[in-house]
């Protein structure tokens, strides 16, 4: 018999079934945040909650039950830990060539000051990665840069998960906005346009936020100068090309002026204190690889020798230079940069990367589980993505690199080994948070949650930013929270007499805050730099600053409602 989940399953009651739904959220963040478990301990552990819950309480049945959480973990492995997987090994392909040390003292030329290539590397590039691939892509490949300009392990985690907030409403092409248009029949260019008149006031303070993450005060004092020039770089470009220019091109727009303004502002101007804060991580630095042992907590070169290096031999190995050496420690990602923007930009290879899809109905599972309207619940088709998956994009550009720079097929294929195994847990974790939200979706555990939060009225204008932020929490994507959420968003606005197009933008807003603390991307983030296992320290760390920031973006989007209903457009 078909499966179609029910709104308030728990003695008819919305607030004690949604109580009763959050109970899997609660048990991973309580397991891992404040019991400090291994991450996929925490995530199988709510797994297991999440199926007792859909079957005892949403009387989901239980080979149902456990369809769904195959679906999730195969989901989780392909296409996300796909991706993170092919990054790791492009990187640990340009650590085994030696090109990588060109690179680490080419960022060096651009500035010397660590707080500064915090911003260019994590906030400026960063968001270029978001804008053409995203999902987990831009955190893994922005982890290794930082710990390679000599950052700590857990601190470029943090600094590299904050900085992957301000693009991703708009990344992978704006998938997740297109997404909501889809899905409510509102123009995706109106919710784009409202949305790029809320994140980037988010957007406009998050280089000032990284440097405080680096440096604390002392560094603010040094570097607002730069910090907010590149923040209001990125933010205005945001707005305006979200607004007038192209939803799907915001953030690569974006990405690359503040990239330019900032290239271009150092050449003017450069900040205090750089040669303090320097000292100050490389202490940190060898602390934590003292702490982690011989080999230190390191995703390439085999050793943390990789990364003992003094300012003064990087400032050595960066006036070593050449043009030439500079344009080959570049090769990788600019041909990352060109195969994405091909695949991603000319509809025609787009359009047939795409068809090469193929659609598998889930066995058992397909056709059997319903939404709570009745219609045929679509997750439980499953996608595999073999070619048009940006994961093998970046095994498509890593076979290229390792031909160009002499690696040749077999020391690719031992970076692969090698780095699959290091990886092992991190497979698991990812599965199994996959696992659960696939299983909180079928059975109707999020939803029930998000029409509870929905049910308060005129004053969800205020929380409407939450929904957003809890679905991109459990599913590490801003993507699936706009499929989880949208239509409730719309329709709530409707019943509360709002306009249903800030709602739903507020989601896609709410959304960016919350891929930080999603248990998906912290052990993204753990993978990059080799803390593997210690996810629970890093979320200790990013959970204020991502409470924080939902409070100001539901402030934002309330006022929105109300008083600052100008700013829209």
């Amino acid at each position: 018999m078909d499966f179609t989940p029910e709104i308030a399953p728990v003695l008819d009651s919305l607030t004690v079934s949604a109580l009763v739904a959050l109970v899997p959220l609660v048990t991973i963040f309580v397991t891992l945040g404040l019991l400090k478990w291994k991450a996929h301990w925490a995530g199988l552990t709510a797994v297991a909650v999440a199926i007792l819950v859909a079957v005892v309480f949403f009387g989901m049945p239980a080979h149902l039950a456990a369809l769904a959480a195959t679906e999730g973990a195969v989901f989780g492995l392909f296409p996300i830990m796909w991706i993170v997987f092919t990054a790791i090994v492009l990187y640990e392909v340009t650590v085994r060539s030696g090109h990588f040390e060109d690179l680490r003292a080419t960022f060096r030329l651009i500035s010397d000051d660590p707080r500064i290539q915090a911003i260019i590397i994590a906030f400026c590039f960063g968001a270029l990665l978001e804008a053409l691939a995203g999902f987990g892509a831009p955190v893994a490949i922005t982890g290794v840069m930082l710990m390679a300009v000599g950052f700590a392990p857990l601190r470029a985690a943090t600094v590299v998960l904050l900085a992957n907030t301000a693009p991703v409403a708009f990344g992978a092409i704006a998938i997740p906005i297109l997404t909501a248009g889809n899905l409510t029949g509102i123009p995706y260019e109106e919710i784009g346009a409202y949305v790029g008149h809320q994140a980037p006031i988010i957007a406009i303070f998050v280089p000032l936020l990284l440097v405080f993450m680096v440096d604390g005060r002392r560094g603010v004092r040094q570097t607002w100068p730069a910090a907010v020039v590149i923040g209001l770089a990125f933010a205005i470009t945001q707005w305006v090309s979200a607004t007038w220019i192209s939803v799907e091109m915001t953030d690569i727009i974006a990405s690359l002026v503040s990239l330019a303004v900032a290239v271009a502002f150092l050449r003017t101007w450069q900040p205090t204190g750089g040669d303090e804060a320097t000292e100050s991580l490389q202490v940190e630095r060898e602390q934590q690889f003292a702490l982690a042992g011989a080999d230190g907590p390191t995703t390439g070169g085999g050793s943390a020798d990789a990364y003992q290096i003094t300012p003064e031999e990087l400032d050595s190995q960066a006036r070593a230079l050449t043009p030439r050496r500079i344009a080959w420690a570049m090769f990788p990602y600019v041909l990352v940069v060109a195969v994405f923007s091909i695949a991603k930009l000319v509809p025609a290879v787009d359009t047939w990367l795409t068809g090469t899809n193929v659609k598998i109905p889930w066995p058992g599972l397909a056709g059997e589980v319903l939404t709570h309207d009745g219609s045929v619940n679509a997750s439980a088709t499953y996608s595999f993505s073999w070619l048009s998956s940006p994961g093998t994009m970046l095994l498509a550009c890593a076979v290229v690199v390792a031909l160009a720079y002499g690696i040749g097929f077999s020391g690719l294929a031992a970076e692969m080994k090698e780095t699959a195994v290091k990886m092992r847990w991190a497979f698991v974790t990812v599965a199994s948070v996959l696992a659960l939200a696939y299983v909180m979706n079928l059975s109707g555990q999020t939803i029930t949650i998000g029409a509870w939060i929905a049910g308060t009225g005129t004053a969800f204008a205020f929380l409407s930013p939450l929904l957003g932020w809890l679905g991109t929490a459990v599913t590490g994507s801003d993507t699936s929270a706009n499929a989880l959420f949208a239509t409730l968003q719309q329709s709530a606005a409707e019943r509360a007499g709002i306009d249903p197009t800030l709602l739903v933008a507020a989601n896609t807003s709410g959304g960016v805050v919350g891929k930080m603390i999603s248990p998906q991307n912290l052990t993204i983030a753990a993978t990059a730099v080799g803390l593997v296992g210690q996810e629970s320290a890093i979320l200790r760390k990013v959970l204020p600053w991502s409470i924080g920031l939902i409070v100001v973006m539901c402030l934002i989007v309330g006022l929105q409602s109300t008083v600052l209903s100008w700013m829209l457009p």
